[in-house]
């Protein structure tokens, strides 16, 4: 028995006499969103009836940043400082050496570590205990939903502590100076939520109620509940309220649209890009297209020509050949003219020739018809 005794007060011997008074608890992980609230447990697990004198909460945003005072109590009082002044409270029961801190509305800035410390009286043993903050964008206030949709509406109290909710409360308004509905209520003595009125059937608990997630389905949206809904959980003493805004959209009646009725505003990017594309394929066959038609439409119009020689000179041989006509003066009648001093008309009648008529022989001209045009000049 004396071994181990020994073994025990020796470290604690030697704390004290090193000077090495804290007594320091792993660091936890707590992650958040902006606009939460978050409670940072510090509970000392020490045994016996001792009396709490000082409780003090720091931040330090990063390692070699000096700490800022974020809350301290003393005689009974509890004083938050600096930038968390509105947001801080101490929630935790001092009498049973819980110093936990409720930090309201996250900011960005709010992301470090919290380290909190506890001193007894007559100890100089502090207790303390870090708690690492991890802060993501807010999630969004307001959600947007068409008639007859589901949406779920988010509720979560983040803890350190394994603090358990004695009730689970949603509460709608819609915006106007009205009485408040009750959409849920959970109590995990009566182990099935109870919904009313017009949200009955519709709305169903979805959050895992042992993590303090109180989130909740709205099923078959209606026009009317557009509005506020408001949740609320209960851990003892403490409550964490959230609220979410609804707007309900009315689903557009399906028109149909002819394309002369689209306007550009309305049309979407992959048929934006689909006409762009089309144009610019255009644009580059176009070369190609014209010198197509224009040696189709060459060669047409040159064998057109070609064929339309061809069958003028063959309509035009034959009629030349029919109608040939000259006027000629022989150098006899001139002789004569030219003596005499009397002009005289001759006349000479040319009868066709036929292409039949060329390989046959000329016969002698007829007696008969010469000796009558000599009598017919002489007259003359």
């Amino acid at each position: 028995m004396f071994y181990p005794l020994k073994v025990v007060l020796m470290p604690v011997l030697l704390g004290y006499s090193l000077g090495l008074n804290d007594l320091t608890i792993s660091a936890m992980e707590l992650t958040v969103h902006v606009g939460d609230s978050a409670l940072l447990g510090c509970v000392s697990q020490s045994t016996g009836e001792k009396h709490v004198t000082k409780v003090d909460w720091l931040f330090s945003s990063g390692e070699h940043v000096k700490d800022e005072y974020v809350l301290y109590y003393y005689s009974n009082i509890s004083v938050p400082l600096g930038r968390f002044q509105n947001r801080v409270h101490l929630v935790g029961d001092i009498l049973h050496h819980d110093g936990s801190l409720l930090l309201q509305n996250v900011e960005e800035t709010d992301q470090g570590n919290f380290t909190c410390e506890i001193r007894f009286q007559m100890e100089s043993l502090v207790f303390k205990k870090v708690i690492v903050l991890h802060v993501l964008p807010e999630e969004p206030k307001e959600l947007m939903v068409h008639v007859g949709d589901s949406t779920q509406m988010g509720c979560v109290f983040h803890s350190t502590e394994e603090k358990h909710m004695s009730r689970v409360d949603w509460m709608f308004s819609s915006g106007e100076p009205a009485k408040e509905e009750i959409v849920l209520r959970y109590q995990p003595k009566l182990r099935a939520p109870q919904n009313w009125g017009r949200f009955l059937n519709r709305v169903n608990l979805v959050g895992d109620t042992s993590r303090n997630d109180g989130s909740m389905m709205l099923h078959g949206v209606k026009e009317s509940d557009g509005g506020n809904y408001t949740c609320s959980i209960y851990l003892g003493n403490l409550t964490f309220r959230k609220t979410t805004v609804l707007q309900v959209i009315l689903k557009e009646s399906r028109t149909l649209v002819t394309p002369g009725a689209l306007r550009p505003e309305i049309l979407g990017g992959n048929q934006l890009v689909i006409i762009v594309g089309i144009v610019c394929a255009t644009i580059l066959l176009l070369p190609v297209l014209i010198l197509i038609v224009k040696r189709a439409f060459g060669n047409k119009s040159s064998v057109t020509s070609t064929t339309l020689v061809k069958s003028l000179e063959n309509t035009e041989k034959p009629r030349a050949e029919k109608h040939i006509y000259s006027s000629i003066t022989t150098q006899e009648v001139n002789d004569e003219e030219e003596s005499g001093g009397k002009s005289e008309a001759t006349y000479m009648t040319m009868h066709p020739v036929w292409p039949s008529l060329r390989s046959a022989p000329t016969s002698p001209p007829d007696k008969r018809s010469t000796g009558g045009m000599a009598k017919t000049e002489q007259a003359f």
